[in-house]
């Protein structure tokens, strides 16, 4: 993070809207929007966004799935594929 460049108080933001959307699509990184020297906000290009909330999917899943071996809520593999193979096939 290049704080100097990253952190821009509210003002910033209504009077350079456009090129606040235009810096975080062409460098990739969010930036912080600060009320009263606060930190409030933060911009972030679209696709940074989606691989975020994909990145944090994907740890959900894993976490569940960690539980469900933990609780010992597991099948064998081939039971599993001959389950598929037969609702499919049959």
């Amino acid at each position: 993070m290049h704080l100097s460049q990253d952190i821009k108080p509210i003002s910033y933001l209504k009077s350079k809207t456009a090129d606040v959307i235009h810096t975080v699509n062409e460098n990739k990184r969010a930036m912080i929007i600060t009320q009263n020297g606060e930190a409030k906000a933060v911009v972030q290009d679209i696709k940074s966004y989606e691989n975020l909330q994909n990145s944090l999917a994907m740890l959900k899943l894993i976490l569940h799935s960690e539980r469900q071996v933990r609780e010992g809520k597991v099948r064998e593999q081939k039971e599993v594929f001959d389950s598929i193979e037969k609702k499919c096939f049959s």
